[in-house]
């Protein structure tokens, strides 16, 4: 949830720390902090509130430093404060921590520690960290990071600074991210590759168990205390995606960069003549396929509402009963899963804690797992059967948007890909999808090109409104109900999506006077059903705002307005309906002047319970 950055090298830290939590501020913006070694002691600035806060609050008092730990903090055990900002010291202010993660038994460990004579400033479950290491430590910072991490029960990434040890940086890791970046005679740490691709692109991603000790002599990794080596990873990205390139905020960056991410998405996947699906990291047997008889899809968020457009394809064309689960709640029941369930994951980051959670939940259970992530190498991804990289590219901006659409575009390729190899689908039919579906890249800038000015300017009528729906039936539903979480997640305009034939049963009753409702209508087998409910919304006039395929009159003379869609297979509709939505809750959020990239009290990845 929160970010880290770590330094260590010739070069002065408290720079190359703020650029780093800047460039992982949408990991968590209540407050962040620094603590570096200068002159034999450690110096901690931490400042409640955005990195900018903390950058006027050390202006040039830390100059000389050349090792650092920062964090950026999203709260979970204790409100956002100063006192509660990260780094954390010890008693001595001789050890310095940042953590990220929930330490589930720190009530127990605190008490233990104040019995034993330590004094806690904070209310953080990560305080009780220094003070662990304060209390194991004897002349050896690994030997005391492996006595802490054993204590723990829960999840974290930390780092450790300490004044006896003045050019060592120790880390460890359990079920959240944490890479270091190795340079030439300097290392870095982080919680993602945003932080470090302007100084490194080779990159060792530590996995659960391992503790890292760094000098500026090199990287030396223990797990289960035993030595080991890790692969060293290459990250092509472009420094430049991770920065703006000259639109205000990155979410409409990556709104726009949606097409280019669906071709790179499906590039290498589509046949040649655009009439197969080749899906080269799937490698089941026909005795596998064939024993299949249940999909089971689990994610969280925009990822979950992405499942659920997955079910609606799947079940058409795969004729497989398609169960989909938000991750926080599967894990409280007792799911039929087993050995002849595919199981699905979904997951931008490939560490959100609750799907992961959930992954492993169904390896118990004997299911196969297939992962649909963008992060390469991320937990999910790793503990997985097998992968589906999306391939979008790093996504900064809290509200996703590329990330999402592109994990349609591998749903739709899986299910064309079991089609195929299950025997489930006419060819030619399925020949036709999957044409269209190479074309969907192109439809998708159309669609862009379309609405965004009409988007623009129809968010003006939001700038006074408090609520407003979202009302669809079969996909149309599933894509609404991402339609209205973009909206409510960034402008804070109380949305709601509910399946339009559901209006009778009581939410019509919320319907007034200019209240402004988005109709989506792109399944003609509904269409008929959906007129009838824009007109019992037109009844009481609401401003209903129609999304349907260019040239359907029959919808638009029904709605006060219509956002328009390039014409293209219907099942294929979900990846290019979504586009309007995410352009009119950005200007939506933009007309309310709010901010847009870090809405309040979100944070980018969850990593937490």
């Amino acid at each position: 949830m929160c970010g880290i950055i770590g330094y260590i090298g010739p070069r002065l830290a408290v720079p190359i720390l703020l650029e780093g939590l800047k460039a992982q501020e949408y990991r968590g913006y209540d407050s962040a902090g620094v603590a570096v070694l200068e002159n034999d002691e450690i110096r901690l600035i931490r400042s409640q509130g955005k990195i900018a806060m903390l950058e006027e609050r050390i202006g040039g008092e830390i100059g000389s430093a050349t090792i650092g730990i920062g964090h950026t903090r999203w709260a979970t055990h204790g409100r956002p404060s100063d006192i509660n900002s990260h780094p954390h010291l010890d008693c001595k202010n001789e050890i310095a921590m940042v953590h990220n993660g929930i330490i589930e038994n720190f009530v127990e460990l605190r008490e233990w520690l104040t019995e034993r004579g330590h004094v806690f400033a904070s209310q953080t479950d990560t305080e009780v960290l220094p003070h662990l290491m304060e209390h194991y430590y004897h002349g050896d910072l690994v030997e005391a990071m492996t006595q802490t991490v054993e204590r723990l029960h829960g999840s974290y990434a930390t780092v450790a600074l300490c004044k006896h040890e003045p050019r060592k940086l120790v880390a460890a890791r359990r079920d959240n991210p944490l890479i270091i970046g190795l340079g030439e005679g300097e290392y870095f740490f982080a919680s993602d590759m945003a932080a470090l691709i302007q100084y490194t692109r080779d990159v060792l991603i530590l996995q659960n168990g391992d503790i890292a000790l760094i000098t500026e002599e090199g990287v030396t990794l223990y797990n289960d205390g035993k030595q080991i080596e890790r692969e060293v990873h290459h990250i092509d990205w472009d420094r430049t995606a991770a920065q703006k390139g000259g639109y205000e905020h990155f979410m409409l960056k990556e709104i726009n960069e949606q097409p280019w991410a669906l071709g790179q998405t499906l590039k290498g996947r589509i046949s040649g003549d655009a009439s197969a699906v080749d899906l080269k990291e799937l490698d089941f047997s026909p005795e596998y396929l064939k024993s299949i008889q249940k999909i089971a899809i689990v994610a969280c968020g925009t990822a979950y509402h992405a499942g659920l457009v997955g079910k609606n394809i799947m079940e058409k064309m795969l004729r497989l009963p398609v169960e989909v689960d938000v991750a926080s709640e599967f894990q409280t029941r007792d799911p039929l899963v087993d050995r002849h369930t595919l199981s699905i994951i979904i997951s931008q980051s490939g560490e959100t804690l609750d799907t992961l959670i959930a992954l492993r939940e169904c390896r118990k259970r004997g299911s196969k797992i297939v992962a649909i992530c963008n992060v390469v190498d991320s937990t999910i991804a790793r503990e997985a059967d097998y992968v589906l990289y999306t391939w979008a590219g790093p996504e900064i901006a809290v509200a996703s948007t590329k990330a999402y659409i592109t994990q349609l575009m591998v749903i739709y390729m899986l299910t064309f890909y079991l089609a195929q190899h299950m025997g489930k689908a006419d060819h030619a039919e399925l020949r036709s999808l999957i044409s269209q579906l190479y074309r969907v890249p192109e439809a998708a800038q159309l669609a862009i090109d379309m609405n965004d000015a009409r988007a623009q300017e129809l968010s003006q009528r939001m700038k006074d409104q408090s609520s407003a729906f979202f009302i669809g039936r079969g996909m149309d539903h599933c894509v609404a109900l991402e339609g209205a979480l973009k909206l409510k997640e960034i402008s804070y305009i109380h949305a709601e999506a509910y399946a339009a034939g559901e209006l009778k049963h009581g939410t019509i009753a919320l319907i007034e006077k200019d209240v402004v409702v988005l109709a989506l209508t792109t399944q003609s087998a509904l269409q008929a059903k959906m007129i009838s409910n824009i007109q019992e919304l037109q009844s009481r006039d609401a401003f209903v705002i129609g999304v349907t395929m260019e040239g359907n009159e029959a919808v638009s003379k029904v709605c006060d307005t219509t956002l328009f869609l390039p014409q293209i297979d219907e099942r294929l509709a979900p990846i290019l309906s979504v586009i309007p939505m995410q352009l009119f809750a950005y200007y939506c959020a933009v007309v309310k002047d709010c901010n847009v990239d870090q809405p309040r009290n979100l944070a980018k990845s969850v990593t937490v319970l």
